[in-house]
């Protein structure tokens, strides 16, 4: 697999997105996982991003989509949240990314007013005919495993029904480590989702609380879990991911640290290549 940085550990520190990219490339990444939003930058902004990727040889993996809105119980959310994710779909296209990692949200009102099967069915239905377009493009969607209480997707269990469920080749998995161990998901679950992962992010975490620190700043044990991934032979990247940083002006030593613990944790599991 290829190590890859998402570039909002840049961003939030207040970093430009030209510097960010050839900073990325600097250190030493393979890839880089793209977060922005087609709807929020101009056409200078968006062909930049393209361009300077270019200029370093830095391939553009995966863009980050943040899409709660396709389960909404607003048919008129709903609408506005497919084109959206269209919009993300095109952006990739435009960048030859693999994937969109597409993040679903949580159910509303502690599951308590509008029935949870109500709620899944909204979401497999949109996933499906985004999936349908993503196909149409040749590119994935990667389903963000999040491991909140309320998540739609927040364990294997609920990853396999949903993609089983929504019965599309281009909708598959996105695995987090440390969202895995905040959910108590054991390295040993890892392997059902085996032809239905694509992409995988890797922080740290303090094992309660949700966190995205550089590896070894916390109590993840990879090892177990960088075996199994493995055993997946996935054929994409693994990308760290930093968000809000408690010191951004120490962002670039932040980056660097997260990237050698990660290259020497995939090198010991012979996953980098």
């Amino acid at each position: 697999m290829k190590l890859g940085l998402i570039n909002s550990a840049w961003a939030q520190a207040g970093r430009d997105t030209a510097w960010g990219i050839r900073k990325t490339k600097e250190i030493g990444f393979d890839t880089i996982d793209i977060f922005t939003d087609p709807l929020d930058i101009d056409v200078r902004e968006r062909r930049l991003i393209v361009s300077e990727c270019e200029k370093v040889g830095l391939p553009i993996v995966s863009i980050c989509c943040v899409a709660v809105g396709l389960i909404d119980f607003n048919p008129s959310v709903q609408r506005f949240s497919i084109d959206r994710v269209r919009q993300y779909l095109d952006l990739a296209y435009e960048y030859q990314a693999k994937n969109v990692l597409l993040v679903l949200g949580e159910y509303i009102w502690q599951r308590e007013v509008i029935p949870p099967a109500e709620q899944w069915r909204t979401g497999v239905e949109n996933v499906r005919r985004l999936g349908e377009y993503a196909a149409s493009l040749g590119v994935q969607i990667a389903l963000e495993l999040e491991p909140f209480h309320l998540s739609l997707l927040n364990d294997i269990d609920s990853m396999v029904r949903f993609i089983d469920d929504v019965d599309c080749e281009t909708v598959q998995a996105n695995i987090d480590v440390s969202h895995l161990v905040l959910a108590n998901v054991p390295a040993s679950e890892v392997y059902r989702l085996k032809n239905k992962a694509i992409h995988v992010h890797l922080s740290d975490c303090d094992g309660k609380v949700h966190g995205d620190l550089p590896p070894g700043r916390g109590v993840v044990d990879f090892a177990p879990y960088l075996q199994e991934i493995k055993r997946l032979n996935i054929d994409g990247a693994l990308s760290i991911e930093l968000e809000y940083s408690p010191e951004p002006d120490q962002i670039e030593e932040w980056v660097r640290e997260a990237y050698q613990a990660t290259d020497k944790l995939m090198n010991a599991a012979e996953l980098r290549g």
